[in-house]
């Protein structure tokens, strides 16, 4: 299993139908299958981030399966309107079935 660490940066608050950006990272090296150990000579299995899912107070509000050709250390950036008070979740999903996840509030008004 991977060891990976996320960030997210969100408005704590917004008014209601405001738009606000939702920007994540999360620290994975995303490996691609295609390098090999210098000191065997094999390849170094496949494992990256393949699905981000984010949940607004449950609901699954933006979805992106990701491929190889990710960079390693993935950001993402993306909109969210306003609603109601309660919790942005994400969660990344990689090959080993390895799920990581960060949560924030936010307040609206």
């Amino acid at each position: 299993m991977a060891k990976a660490k996320a960030r997210v940066k969100a408005p704590k608050k917004a008014k209601k139908g405001e738009v606000f950006e939702v920007k994540t990272l999360i620290s994975h090296k995303m490996e691609s299958g295609q390098r090999k150990d210098k000191k065997t000579g094999k390849k170094i299995p496949r494992m990256v981030i393949n699905k981000f899912v984010c949940s607004y107070n449950g609901k699954d509000i933006f979805t992106s399966d990701w491929h190889p050709a990710v960079s390693a250390n993935p950001y993402m950036a993306f909109y969210v309107k306003a609603e109601a008070s309660g919790s942005l979740d994400m969660t990344w999903t990689d090959d080993s079935g390895a799920v990581f996840k960060k949560s924030t509030k936010i307040t609206v008004t």
